[in-house]
């Protein structure tokens, strides 16, 4: 992606970028932006909330819905990573057959342009009485006038509490 930003921007601008930690995906959709929409922390706290009220339609379709076509989700529960709305797919069919509803325990919200990351703990609980808590990134972009998630990650807590 950098070369892509070079191709746009000055060495020096791409450096800044770079410098600036901005993560690559995000710099490139910040150099092809004219401007940067205004977001706050409590804003891109509720697109969690947006996330997890498509879980509890148990609907695959209305979960992928929150994630950008070029989406990556890491999942908690399944090694495969997912690179395409079909995978992305495929694996909330199975994760929603035990009606997940998250709760955050902990989170970090962090802003820039047209991109923002939510990263903390969570906790699953499911229809037969059982739970797994998880780290989390939500890494969101703006796309097409709305907040998508651009990579998800989620893993289980290595330690047990």
């Amino acid at each position: 992606m950098t070369v892509s930003i070079r191709s746009r921007f000055s060495a020096a601008t791409a450096f800044m970028l770079l410098a600036a930690g901005m993560p690559a995906f995000a710099q490139d959709r910040a150099a092809g932006s004219a401007s940067c929409v205004a977001a706050s922390r409590a804003q891109i706290a509720a697109l969690f909330e947006r996330w997890n009220a498509s879980l509890g339609t148990l609907d695959p379709d209305r979960v992928v819905a929150n994630y950008a076509p070029d989406a990556v989700l890491l999942p908690t529960v399944t090694n495969e990573p997912r690179e395409t709305p079909a995978e992305i797919r495929d694996y909330f069919v199975k994760f929603l057959k035990n009606s997940p509803k998250g709760t955050i325990d902990k989170r970090i919200v962090r802003i820039g342009c047209n991109e923002a990351r939510d990263i903390g703990t969570y906790t699953f609980r499911f229809k037969d009485g059982s739970s797994v808590k998880a780290r989390y990134t939500f890494d969101y972009e703006w796309v097409n006038g709305q907040w998508l998630i651009a990579h998800h990650h989620s893993s289980a807590m290595p330690e047990k509490h």
